[in-house]
């Protein structure tokens, strides 16, 4: 049927078996050793201590498993503990008259011969005889040998010789009193071969000779199913393992040129049924697990071609799910039980696992009606099941997840101009808005969102665990609001639409109401989870129908402001997660700005300062502050921080944005200017100063590194873009405006102060160092603005042009020493060191000038009037540091001494 590599599915079977059959052999083993003791207990004599019990023996044992009750045990004879030889007693030479016989000695761990000579060779053997009958079935077909009756007669004589000599053996063996050396495992062995064998050979007789009619058929199949349950009962799980392997591998290894997938599913239905039916009653979650495995591994044949079977497919994930649910699922229908409020991991998986074999039926299909109808059938049964039973809480998560998939695939799949356009479709290119298609979409849609709503909040307060109703919650909101994302996506193209908007608020609405509902109820495990992210999905609906109502950049300011009401709701309500969900917010925000940092793209505008940018950076700015404001009533944590934190990014992107959108006349991506860098500059250093001042308030850690970052900001704009890439004297031929009033004292004489400022800001609150070097950055700039208006004075406000004369240099040297002598002025008036210190490093730097530059270049009356100046000035510092900083005082003369 489905023609595949023989010999790598018969590997595969092959290390199965031979990893079942390893342990189940241990398993029997250990039985063994345990019956050999209680046979001792029964004489009066005390066993031997057990050896610890291995990984996969404990499994064995494992609660809950049916296993037949020991015998009466003698008092003393089992619970006993074993005896301790005293070290300090002598031991006796010879045992007296009334000394116990000798005890019992535990058999000796069977050597690599043993076990190669009585286990390994039995249960390759075994697996010989399974794969020989399907060799030779194989053969007879590819050689043409026999005719088709002659080889499905063959088939079942075989699978029927194999039966009785399981059985035979298995008799055998439990009349043998042999212990020493045990059969092995051949009885399971041989029974599982002969069920691999009649499997195959039933179903070659229906599949490819056509022997049996389909009713026929099923019925053989299912007889055989139940023999394997009924063989696997009494020979452990050697047999179950085998079987299960050998059934699902049957279809490959019986093959034929043509696909009847409906043959072909109702097979594994009814081998399904017996493989959960036989580790339902075992409580083998190995087996449960492998069959699962195996079921949705058989879901994928025929969903990559272009004719898929849709039916037969649905009817594969739908009979394993309700399989599933009757015989795995724990305390559902026929499930084994399970504490109240647990969430089993195999109840859940099995569910999650044929939920996402009906998501590629879905999605394979084009999203076909019949696929979808079946998908929708398998989560309202998914929502039920788990309402009936906890262990299967789990499996919510996987429907809603599969649900968004599907939907979100359905709107990325379908070309969504198409419905939107006002004159329809243009005909055979893409289907209308009223197609059956999106119809039962949107029927399907309301029904999820209805239901996992609705479920969601009634499932409130029905557990004593707090895992279960926060999972129910979770699936509550998440659920409806990425159905009504993906619903607009695939039907209004993300583009403004007011009936989405709506139905955005009839859901936060909703929303609103199960967590005012919430609030009311008594305290219950998980209720104030549930309440926080119900509060979440109301916030979130309002997020969404802002985001369908508004255009472009007004999605980005509605969400500035959620997070603001966000942080106000948490003052009225005390649930904690309303804090990290205006933080969320405030990410969120971030995250588009960083998608498109002029918000609305090229429609910014060229309007100076009233434009996009103020709105779409002011108002989300304006909202993170006040959030952070209604944050810090409540404590200082990190969501505050995160949100603070987004108050000052977004203050500082307003800043720069509105800077480039000025300097660049509305051309975001011009190159900078000197302009830009100087205005960046000064309200980099303005901020700073701000953040500085409010962090002596607010003791915020997100203030105080906030200030630090903005000052290494605006050292490294002014540093790189002032003094190196836009100086007007170096590197750029550019029109600094007029003497005064020009780009100079901007981009210079104001940093200079804003600098100077910062310095005091922080003079006495961070490291003197710190201080010092803004202050060392303040003293620089202020010279570089001397410097290059001198320069503008002599050459115009081109400072390229014309070569450097004499005055000019001279001017230089006079300005400099001017310079020096003010701050020493202003050190003296106001006592302070530092301006003592700077005025002594800028008449350094003169006297430097002075010999190394005015000596070289300026002649005649210059070079004289300039060492001249040089010279009294210097003789006047050295005065006023003699006479009026450390002028000594003279000290008293002595009295006069008086004769006694």
């Amino acid at each position: 049927m489905f023609d595949a590599p023989f010999d790598v599915f018969a590997v595969m079977l092959a290390v199965a078996a031979f990893l079942i059959a390893i342990k189940t052999s241990n398993q029997a083993t250990e039985l063994r050793r345990r019956l050999s003791r209680l046979e001792a207990a029964l004489q009066g004599q005390r066993p031997v201590q057990p050896p610890p019990l291995m990984p996969f023996q404990e499994e064995a044992s494992a609660p809950g498993e049916a296993t037949p009750e020991p015998p009466p045990i003698a008092p003393g004879a089992e619970l006993a503990p074993p005896l301790v030889a005293d070290a300090a007693a002598p031991l006796p030479l010879e045992p007296s008259a009334d000394a116990p016989p000798p005890l019992p000695t535990a058999p000796a761990t069977p050597g690599f011969e043993e076990r190669l000579g009585t286990r390994w060779v039995v249960w390759i053997g075994g697996l010989a005889l399974a794969l020989g009958g399907f060799f030779m079935v194989r053969y007879s077909i590819e050689a043409g040998l026999v005719g088709p009756g002659v080889r499905v007669f063959l088939g079942g004589l075989f699978a029927l010789a194999l039966l009785g000599a399981g059985e035979w053996t298995r008799r055998k063996e439990s009349i043998s009193n042999i212990q020493a050396l045990p059969i092995a495992n051949i009885p399971a062995i041989l029974t599982a071969a002969g069920t691999a064998v009649a499997f195959a050979t039933i179903y070659a007789a229906y599949a490819l000779y056509g022997f049996l009619v389909p009713a026929t058929a099923f019925v053989l199949l299912g007889l055989v199913a139940l023999a394997t349950l009924a063989a696997a009962l009494l020979h452990g799980p050697a047999l179950a393992g085998l079987g299960v392997v050998g059934a699902f591998v049957t279809p490959v290894l019986v093959s034929s040129g043509r696909a009847d997938y409906w043959a072909l599913y109702v097979y594994l239905a009814i081998v399904t049924a017996a493989s959960f039916g036989l580790a339902r009653i075992r409580l083998w979650r190995w087996l449960a697990v492998t069959t699962i495995v195996f079921a949705v591994l058989w879901t994928f044949p025929g969903l990559d071609t272009g004719d898929l079977q849709v039916a037969p497919h649905a009817f594969h994930v739908m009979a394993g799910f309700v399989l599933a649910a009757l015989l795995v699922v724990c305390s559902f229908m026929f499930g084994p039980t399970i504490g109240d409020g647990q969430i089993e991991p195999v109840s859940s998986s099995a569910l999650a696992a044929y939920l996402f074999g009906a998501m590629l039926i879905v999605l394979s299909s084009a999203h076909a009606d019949l696929a979808l109808i079946a998908f929708a059938l398998l989560v309202a049964a998914t929502v039920l099941v788990a309402w009936r039973a906890s262990a299967a809480t789990g499996a919510l998560s996987a429907a809603s997840a599969t649900v968004f998939i599907v939907f979100a695939e359905w709107a990325v799949r379908a070309n969504p101009d198409m419905l939107v356009l006002p004159g329809g479709p243009l005909p055979g290119i893409g289907p209308t808005a009223i197609d059956s298609a999106v119809t039962l979409h949107l029927v399907t849609a309301a029904l999820f969102t209805g239901g996992f709503g609705i479920a969601g909040f009634l499932a409130q307060g029905r557990s004593n665990s707090a895992i279960i109703p926060v999972v129910w919650s979770a699936t509550a909101v998440a659920t409806p609001i990425a159905l009504l994302v993906a619903l607009y996506a695939r039907i209004a193209h993300l583009d403004r639409s007011i009936p989405f908007a709506i139905l955005a608020v009839l859901l936060a609405a909703a929303f609103g109401a199960a967590t005012e509902a919430l609030t009311r109820r008594e305290t219950r495990p998980g209720v104030a989870i549930s309440t926080a992210l119900f509060a979440t999905g109301t916030l979130g609906a309002l997020a969404l129908a802002l985001t369908f109502a508004l255009e472009k950049g007004w999605l980005t300011i509605a969400l500035a402001l959620m997070s603001l009401g966000t942080a106000w709701i948490s003052m009225q309500r005390s649930i904690p997660f309303l804090r990290w969900l205006a933080a969320i917010f405030a990410a969120i925000v971030t995250a588009r700005i960083a998608y498109d940092p002029r918000i609305v793209g090229d429609a910014v505008g060229t309007t100076p300062i009233f434009n996009w940018l103020l709105w779409g950076y002011g108002l989300p700015a304006l909202s993170f502050w006040a959030a952070s404001h209604f944050l810090r009533r409540r404590g200082d944590d990190a969501p505050l921080r995160m949100v603070e934190a987004a108050a000052i990014l977004f203050t500082a992107l307003l800043a720069f944005m509105e800077i480039r959108h000025l300097a660049t006349g509305g051309r975001m991506t011009s190159p900078p200017s000197l302009l830009e860098f100087a205005l960046q500059v000064c309200v980099t250093l303005a901020m700073a100063i701000g953040l500085e001042r409010l962090r002596l308030r607010s003791h915020s850690i997100v203030h105080n590194v906030g200030a630090v970052v903005l000052t290494v900001v605006a050292g490294l704009v002014s540093v790189i873009g002032l003094l190196i890439l836009e100086n007007p004297w170096q590197w750029s031929r550019i029109d600094v405006g007029g003497v005064v009033f020009n780009l100079l004292l901007l981009g210079y004489a104001l940093p200079a102060v804003l600098m100077l400022l910062l310095s005091y800001a922080v003079a006495g609150h961070r490291p003197i160092a710190y201080a010092n070097t803004i202050a060392g950055g303040a003293l620089v700039f202020a010279l570089a603005y001397v410097t290059l208006e001198i320069r503008r004075f002599y050459h115009g406000p081109i400072l390229l042009d014309g070569a450097m004369t004499g005055a000019e240099q001279y001017t230089y040297s006079i300005a400099w020493l001017t310079f020096g002598v003010v701050l020493l002025g202003v050190g003296i008036l106001v006592n302070s060191e530092r301006a003592r210190l700077a005025s002594a490093v800028v008449i350094a730097l003169t006297i430097l000038k002075a010999f190394v530059i005015d000596m070289s270049t300026l002649t005649g009356i210059y070079r004289a009037l300039s060492f001249m100046c040089l010279g009294v000035v210097l003789v006047a510092i050295g005065w006023l540091y003699q006479r009026i900083l450390f002028r000594r005082q003279a000290s008293p003369p002595p009295a006069p001494q008086t004769s006694a």
